[in-house]
């Protein structure tokens, strides 16, 4: 890669998000050829100690303890923002009103306000954007699209997507601060939920246009966190009050007409992180979990379902890594999520997903909210 152009990284956050993207950033150019060659100029923290450490252990050249510090440096190119959701909007809009570009994770904001915002930084730079949902590039959730474009379903009838988790269901889990709605935005509506909207949209091209919604929080208070360690933290004497729900349920409508349900829940007892989705159509149907994430389900014509194994050098971004049948994991969807920005920002490409479409979740997701707020009354997504 030394004779490639070199693009500086700068990262804001070093925690559970910041280490699967300092994984993507160090992987990316030993197994796809770029048009770019990242380095991974500086990573930002509030804490001096813990930065340093961080970056020494996964590969940054330098810290900041002030994200605007890192924004303004000239050997910063990307800013790549790995930090809860309160402080999204102003790191991204600064970030390109100085020329960078902005790689973002997601939810994109914790308000429709905010992502709104964002988009019209975004409409007015000349450096790219995209929000980060992981997931789009699965290979198999990648296969799923590519049969939906080929007409493998025909026209899309049902969509169904879970997104199942179990890791708060204990009471004594601390107040962590994805359980606070000023940090977090929302609960699993917006962390998970997020997730499983992007997903049903990728896959099937269409857009959720009207949703009915409930959600609940069945644990309302919890022990304040101490000190934090990835998604858990250790607990303290003193007890919070839970602000975000716990599990969301919402049916919806797509813009071709299609029926679909969503279910997003960290009360799951048992499943881990299962991202599942299912699509039926006119022809056939398929279907995807993400605890067997090199597996889709595919049925044609009536039949039965048959797995097909995503590990084939034809399958979307298999080939450059193992031979056929060795699997995937998590980490390799932040690869490809970097591959396809840096190669967008080579291009001039406009990255996807892009803020636009994040905005575009972000209103399902206040739909949802106000959907629930008002007895589960049917609701507009705004357009």
């Amino acid at each position: 890669m030394s004779d490639k152009t070199t693009i500086g990284v700068g990262m804001v956050g070093y925690a559970f998000m910041g280490r699967v993207h300092s994984q993507a950033w160090r992987s990316v150019g030993a197994f796809f050829d770029l048009p770019l060659a990242p380095r991974m100029a500086v990573l930002a923290g509030r804490s001096k100690e813990r930065t340093e450490a961080a970056a020494a252990q996964h590969g940054w050249a330098a810290v900041e303890t002030d994200w605007r510090a890192l924004v303004a440096r000239d050997d910063v190119q990307i800013v790549d923002i790995c930090t809860p959701g309160d402080s999204h909007a102003e790191i991204a809009i600064a970030a390109l009103a100085a020329g960078k570009h902005v790689i973002c994770e997601k939810p994109l904001a914790n308000t429709v306000a905010e992502a709104e915002a964002m988009v019209r930084a975004a409409a007015g730079a000349t450096g790219k954007s995209m929000v980060a949902f992981n997931y789009r590039r699965v290979p198999a959730v990648a296969l799923a699209r590519r049969y939906v474009e080929e007409g493998r379903l025909g026209e899309i009838r049902h969509v169904r997507a879970q997104y199942l988790q179990d890791w708060i269901v204990d009471p004594e889990f601390p107040l962590v601060w994805r359980l606070q709605k000023d940090k977090a935005g929302a609960g699993a509506l917006g962390d998970i939920g997020s997730h499983i909207v992007d997903a049903a949209e990728f896959i099937t091209g269409q857009h959720v246009v009207g949703v009915s919604g409930l959600t609940e929080t069945f644990i309302k208070q919890r022990p304040l966190a101490g000190e934090s360690a990835g998604l858990g933290a250790s607990r303290t004497d003193s007890v919070g009050e839970v602000t975000v729900d716990d599990a969301a349920l919402f049916i919806g409508r797509m813009s071709g007409g299609a029926l679909a349900s969503f279910e997003a829940t960290r009360f799951a007892t048992g499943r881990k992180n299962a991202m599942r989705i299912e699509i039926n159509g006119q022809l056939g149907s398929l279907a995807f979990d993400f605890e067997a994430m090199n597996e889709l389900w595919f049925s044609s014509g009536g039949g039965g379902f048959e797995r097909i194994l995503v590990t084939e050098p034809d399958h979307p971004y298999v080939g450059a890594w193992w031979p056929p049948g060795h699997g995937l994991g998590y980490e390799h969807t932040f690869t490809h999520e970097i591959k396809d920005f840096l190669e967008a920002i080579a291009t001039g490409a406009d990255p996807a997903p892009s803020f636009a479409d994040g905005l575009r979740v972000q209103r399902v997701l206040e739909a949802v909210e106000r959907s629930a707020a008002e007895g589960s009354r049917y609701t507009n997504v705004e357009d």
